[in-house]
């Protein structure tokens, strides 16, 4: 009797949004500064991009407005600013579209796995009627820890029915590669936000890129091996 082969593993790509699916992180700190510039905080630009990126918005509040500051309110209050002046620049990271279809060729599970509210996540996707693309979609909402802690791409690779040395997580801010590394999975670094310099203590990215017009699905999977071990905490 033959021996039939066992299923080849589900293989994952899980995407960071905000500096990842689209550039937009320099509105997410401009909106932050005039917020916070409203309530008597004048901030630093660079300063503040490299303590938050990646964080929830209530742990942004609470850091500088303190843990008793009304966060819904005040978030929804920044919101309003950010669709105001991203709105009209509303757009995908240059080949993004190109990797994702050829993903779905190869049989990649296509993941969303970011610290955004719900509310950012329907601005962005919907927006660009990116949604149905995604066969999961993990933000905020659906995680008690933030970034850098591993629980969103977890989770999201969990949804996916992939394990995650079979996962590759593409990102643009430190915090959310050292959730990956937690994670045991590899990162392709998008360099939208932060400069290559930024990540050269990883030991888990893989490829350092503008933008995702020169990657390959089959090229980048044969990167990953031997996985990482994972690093919950």
């Amino acid at each position: 009797m033959a021996v039939s082969a066992p299923a080849p593993a589900q293989r994952a790509f899980l995407f960071d949004m905000d500096g990842t699916i689209v550039d937009n992180m320099a509105y997410h700190t401009q909106s932050w500064l005039a917020f916070f510039e409203r309530q008597g905080h004048a901030l630093d630009a660079g300063a503040f991009f490299r303590d938050t990126a990646g964080r929830q918005g209530h742990e942004i509040i609470a850091k500088y407005l303190g843990e008793d500051a009304d966060h819904v309110t005040l978030l929804a209050q920044k919101e309003v600013v950010y669709r105001e002046l991203y709105g009209p620049h509303l757009a995908t990271v240059a080949g993004f579209d190109r990797l994702i279809a050829s993903a779905r060729q190869h049989g990649v599970a296509l993941v969303v796995g970011t610290a955004a509210p719900n509310e950012n996540i329907a601005f962005t996707l919907d927006g660009l009627d990116l949604r149905h693309r995604f066969d999961a979609i993990v933000g905020a909402a659906d995680v008690e820890r933030g970034k850098p802690h591993p629980d969103v791409f977890l989770k999201g690779a969990q949804l996916a029915g992939a394990l995650p040395q079979d996962c590759i997580v593409f990102e643009d801010a430190p915090l959310g590669v050292e959730a990956a590394r937690r994670a045991g999975m590899r990162v392709v670094v998008l360099t939208t936000t932060l400069p290559a310099e930024a990540f050269a203590a990883f030991d888990n990215v893989i490829a350092i890129v503008p933008d995702f017009s020169a990657l390959d699905v089959d090229a980048l999977f044969a990167s990953v091996a031997p996985a990482l071990a994972p690093h919950h905490q």
